[in-house]
């Protein structure tokens, strides 16, 4: 997948943040890109901004409004999507959100949402693309997260689908191999988009400490990582050099990665017991 010139991509949660960041920058590739998100009026928005993409006069735009988490609905809007354009090159699923808290804050209908749409969401998707990318090949790229393979303090409902979308990404994988249909899994760290101004927003002090030590990238850097891996075909895509790290010490040394997010814990606990 190093040429993207003429290639169809369909991306999920294309709308804003990394998925709309992608979608432009496979604009500027020469790409045809069909984007998918629940709310029409921010599409239409987002797909000015891909159409100022555009490289040659040919090239084919468009989105559709679709709940990743509603199987029948994704069955419906894609099928009218490859009945549009084709089956499409490339699958992107970028649609997902996280709402961090304390597990005993969380509440049942939260963590259900959190599944449907970031593990269910990702199979619905794959389910209906998968047996027709068979046929003629493909790539497909699943977003995880930073959090798909390290559990973080605060992110009981959004661990459990991140790391579901990584074993899922790396079983199918193996499946498709002799498909010629390439998988590959996304592991942004925190990123600068809509959805992370959510996260702020419910995160608690300990998550904060975790977390601060590491770079805030860009959309548009997730993006170029996105499609630079792609092109080596790697398996786990990590943007930034600091989750690269991350990466590296868990699978190596996990007790060490351990003992300092512990560390962090505990002090910012002790902070918030002192100013009681």
């Amino acid at each position: 997948m190093k040429d993207l010139n003429n290639k169809t991509a369909f991306i999920t949660g294309g709308s804003q943040g990394i998925g709309l960041g992608t979608a432009k920058l496979l604009a500027q590739k020469g790409a045809n890109v069909a984007i998918f998100a629940r709310r029409k009026q921010v599409l239409d928005d987002a797909l000015k901004q891909i159409e100022a993409g555009r490289i040659h006069p040919d090239q084919i735009f468009t989105c559709y409004s679709m709940d990743v988490s509603n199987e029948k609905e994704v069955n419906e809007v894609l099928g009218k999507a490859v009945s549009d354009l084709g089956i499409p090159d490339i699958l992107i699923n970028c649609a997902g959100r996280a709402r961090p808290n304390y597990f005993d804050k969380i509440p049942y209908a939260q963590f259900d949402e959190t599944i449907r749409i970031d593990l269910y969401g990702t199979w619905n998707t794959c389910a209906f693309l998968v047996p027709l990318m068979k046929k003629r090949g493909g790539y497909i790229v699943n977003t995880s997260s930073i959090v798909g393979f390290i559990g973080i303090f605060g992110y009981t409902d959004y661990a459990a689908a991140k790391f579901g979308v990584l074993g899922f990404s790396e079983a199918l994988r193996s499946e498709l191999k002799q498909y010629n249909v390439g998988v590959s899994v996304l592991c942004p760290p925190d990123t600068d988009t809509p959805g992370f101004v959510e996260e702020n927003k419910t995160k608690p002090a300990e998550t904060k400490a975790v977390s601060a030590a590491a770079n805030v990238l860009k959309p548009e850097a997730v993006a170029t990582a996105l499609l630079k891996g792609m092109a080596k075909g790697d398996f786990i895509i990590i943007p930034s050099a600091d989750g690269k790290f991350t990466w590296i010490m868990k699978r190596w040394f996990p007790w060490l990665v351990d003992m300092v997010t512990d560390s962090q814990v505990r002090d910012t606990q002790k902070k918030m017991a002192d100013t009681k």
